[in-house]
């Protein structure tokens, strides 16, 4: 094994990373976003106003993108398999 191949799986492993955290961390801040400006608007503190609809729409994104999440995932193990058993033929 080479660095230039180790190199190459730990950026594909970064850019999965990426792709299946990212719709999650996007709904969880534009939520958290419109709430802390309903909040600044209305000069309410309460911090479970906060949680509770974040967590529902966490929930909800996380059953919105479960296929696109999975269907990365498994593309990204095929190629981690192919590359490992192409090292491996070496």
């Amino acid at each position: 094994m080479t660095p230039e191949f180790i190199i190459s799986i730990t950026q594909e492993a970064i850019q999965a990373i990426l792709w299946i955290s990212a719709p999650v961390v996007i709904v969880a801040t534009v939520v958290g976003l419109a709430i802390s400006i309903i909040q600044a608007a209305t000069q309410i503190q309460e911090m479970t106003l906060v949680f509770v609809p974040k967590m529902f729409a966490v929930f909800v994104g996380l059953a919105l993108f479960a296929s696109f999440m999975l269907d990365t995932l498994a593309r990204f193990t095929m190629t981690i398999f192919d590359l490992v058993a192409q090292a491996t033929m070496l």
